[in-house]
């Protein structure tokens, strides 16, 4: 870092710290006055104005060493009001992942899979904990603590992106954020990005206007919840759905117009006396309370697989979930033991006869050579005591050659037929 970038930095954060007491001041007042909290626009505009005043205030030598007064501003006040110097990295569409580990320098991860290295963006591993604490306290829907007694942090931020940061149990404190890409909205838009084909386009979408009930599976980053997105777009208008996730990460919301009757529901920790936990599964029991048609749980990790399996075979069909697992194969163990954690105290033979009635389809995406893709579907067939009974239809090797190699059965063929899949055996084009 330069000589001017370090003099600058050290103004702003040096202003940041005076317009941060000055909007606390004011804060206070307005609610010893009674009056209503300042909007986002209304802080972002005092906030300017406070920083444009202190460096009016502040040695004429600082000021110029620092080369440029509006970047001094923008900086000061994204340090109050946002998350300093980690906001350029936020506002650049091209950065997928962001990840921080104390001062040291910044890893990104961008759109075609790549990872790039970026300047530090605090000069202190406290200084990073103190930013990660301001966003706790401005940034989320509700304040969370993050210290010592409650050393890891889980939120969505106000663009969509979802923050988890970790101190105490770790080396250095660290933070990692995952951006959220809304627009990757749709199937259509999926299948011109090359994340499926023609066929596979017309056959997700049937299934899902079928009102087959599907489960998601991937690792990290594979594209699970973007896909998760688009079929939640196939569903009509005319249906009420409920999403539960632990951070608002499908956006249902943002989508209002596709989606006019819906709720979502979100975890809660617990507070610092241990009380007041919403776990997924709670929420799981509570959306089979809203009169759904279809229940959507952003990612099943958890003892909430048991009655999300539940409402799936009791007739909320066109449910939907994610989870992560390395093939289509392995989500049925993954579940199984998901659903154990539930301490049903079901014999597994009892819990994959539920999984076969509840699941009809597992589709698995991966991230291969920059490409996210959907790279196997198994249909549900049966149960068979400690396994279960499926068939992939679809699949693709390391080459990217794809097949179908097993055709749908006859119920199901004609089931998605009535609702536009052609079944075409040349179905492979873009």
């Amino acid at each position: 870092m330069s000589t001017r970038m370090a003099g600058r930095d050290a103004l702003a954060m040096d202003i940041a710290d005076r317009v941060a007491e000055a909007m606390a001041d004011e804060q206070l007042r307005r609610r010893r006055d009674g009056r209503n909290a300042m909007s986002a626009e209304e802080e972002d505009r005092l906030a300017r104005d406070i920083a444009r005043l202190e460096l009016l205030r502040t040695d004429e030598s600082k000021v110029a060493a620092s080369d440029g007064i509006d970047d001094v501003i923008s900086s000061s006040v994204a340090h109050v009001l946002g998350l300093g110097r980690l906001q350029p990295l936020l506002d650049d569409d091209e950065i997928t992942d962001i990840h921080v580990r104390g001062n040291e320098h910044v890893w990104v991860k961008l759109r075609d899979g790549r990872r790039d290295r970026r300047d530090p963006v605090v000069r202190t591993d406290e200084e990073l904990v103190t930013l990660i604490r301001r966003a706790a306290a401005r940034l989320g829907r509700m304040e969370r603590r993050f210290d010592a007694g409650t050393p890891e942090l889980n939120m969505q931020l106000p663009d969509g992106s979802r923050l988890f940061a970790v101190m105490d149990v770790s080396l250095r404190p660290s933070l990692v954020i995952r951006r959220h890409r809304f627009e990757l909205a749709s199937l259509s838009e999926l299948r011109h990005r090359g994340m499926i084909d023609r066929r596979l386009h017309d056959f997700l979408g049937s299934a899902v206007r079928a009102r087959r009930n599907v489960v998601i599976a991937g690792g990290t980053g594979s594209g699970k919840t973007t896909l998760l997105r688009a079929l939640i777009n196939e569903i009509s208008p005319g249906e009420r759905i409920v999403t539960i996730e632990d951070a608002y990460e499908l956006g249902i919301d943002r989508f209002a117009d596709r989606h006019p009757d819906h709720d979502a529901l979100q975890s809660r920790p617990s507070n610092v006396e241990g009380e007041g936990e919403i776990t997924l599964a709670d929420l799981t029991r509570m959306a089979l309370r809203m009169d759904p048609d279809r229940v959507i749980v952003g990612e099943v990790r958890g003892a909430e697989a048991f009655p999300m399996l539940m409402a799936m075979s009791q007739g909320n069909d066109g449910s939907m979930c994610t989870m992560h697992a390395d093939g289509s194969k392995s989500a049925f163990s993954k579940l199984a033991a998901y659903v154990s954690m539930a301490s049903t105290g079901l014999p597994i033979d009892t819990v994959n006869v539920l999984m076969a009635s509840a699941v009809h389809f597992v589709v698995h995406v991966e991230h291969r050579d920059g490409r996210r893709m959907v790279t196997s579907i198994r249909e549900v067939i049966d149960s068979d005591g400690a396994s279960i009974v499926s068939n992939e239809i679809y699949r693709t090797d390391r080459a990217g050659n794809w097949a179908w190699p097993v055709p749908l059965r006859a119920a199901t063929r004609a089931l998605l037929s009535e609702y536009g899949y052609a079944d075409r055996e040349t179905g492979g084009g873009s």
